[in-house]
């Protein structure tokens, strides 16, 4: 069987290595140029290409004539969509005799659409996982094949469940492979009467209301937690960042909201009452003291 591969970051990784263990044939693999204003904290799909010699293109949109003149000519028997982050043109996909699959890093139907494991850590979900799915004309509607759940802890930050859905989606491929090259490829409903769908975030939604409850507030903290930008807040001029922080046991109802420093710690006090501990805080790139913090506020 033969494959073309859109790929990109972890989760492209760990998947185009599975299908490479599953025996199949990856003829072409799309991926992206890293962009230099973005933190590149994860691993390159480039480099397994290159250890593999594998070719790999960059085009910068996937509706090229070059793109589908060179897939045409490869007739492939599946496409797969691994973290690739451009929707695929319907007339692409068609190319694929046995099918056009994509892994989302949720349970769908539920969190279809963009960045799905920092939606899901926003709203205090207790669980998440993997789901490969047949691409259509629309965004994660197509039927599922399978799908992995793995939890979401009460601290775990939007970059430990990451490591936690890269595993998931190893799983899930791994598993469903044998089926698919079978001829047997599943096709579960994806009720999307039951699900969700939401956009991309932008640096400038980590901004923190400390109107809000203390969850909610700690929700947004581990939802854009380093290595994404970081919730936000603005004192005095200065744009501080948390870095790293818990939910307190120490009501502070007493205190007015935001940021504050008590027994030489760094709280954020928030609508409820309750406060953030905040363990680690940056301004300026460079992390602040509570010593320093006091002078600033």
């Amino acid at each position: 069987m033969k494959a073309v591969v859109f790929a990109y970051h972890n989760v492209g990784v760990r998947c185009l290595k599975v299908l490479l263990a599953r025996g199949i044939d990856v003829a072409l693999v799309v991926s992206h140029e890293d962009n230099p204003q973005e933190t590149i904290w994860f691993d390159s799909v480039a480099a397994v290409c290159e250890e593999h010699s594998i070719p790999v293109v960059t085009p910068a949109d996937p509706a090229s004539p070059e793109l589908f003149a060179q897939m045409s000519a490869l007739q492939p028997d599946f496409i797969f969509s691994f973290y690739y982050r451009h929707m695929l043109p319907v007339k692409l996909l068609a190319l694929a005799k046995h099918g056009a699959f994509n892994m989302h890093g949720s349970l769908l139907p539920k969190y279809r659409g963009r960045v799905p494991i920092n939606w899901a850590v926003l709203h205090g979900e207790t669980e998440t996982g993997a789901t490969l799915h047949q691409m259509t004309l629309k965004p994660d509607a197509g039927t599922i094949v399978a799908q992995t759940s793995v939890p979401i802890l009460p601290d775990d930050t939007a970059h430990d469940v990451f490591s936690k859905v890269v595993v998931a989606a190893e799983q899930t491929l791994w598993n469903a492979l044998p089926a698919m090259l079978s001829g047997a490829t599943p096709a579960i409903p994806n009720n999307l009467s039951q699900g969700s769908y939401f956009g991309g975030r932008k640096a400038a939604d980590g901004e923190i209301d400390w109107q809000q409850t203390a969850q909610t507030v700690y929700n947004l903290h581990r939802a854009v937690a380093p290595p994404y930008p970081g919730a936000w807040t603005v004192s005095n001029g200065v744009t501080f960042i948390i870095e790293n922080a818990r939910l307190s046991e120490i009501s502070m109802a007493n205190l007015p909201i935001g940021l504050t420093v008590v027994d030489n710690c760094i709280f954020g006090v928030c609508g409820d009452g309750r406060a953030l501990l905040i363990k680690s805080l940056s301004a300026n790139g460079s992390l602040v003291t509570p010593q320093a913090l006091q002078t600033m506020l």
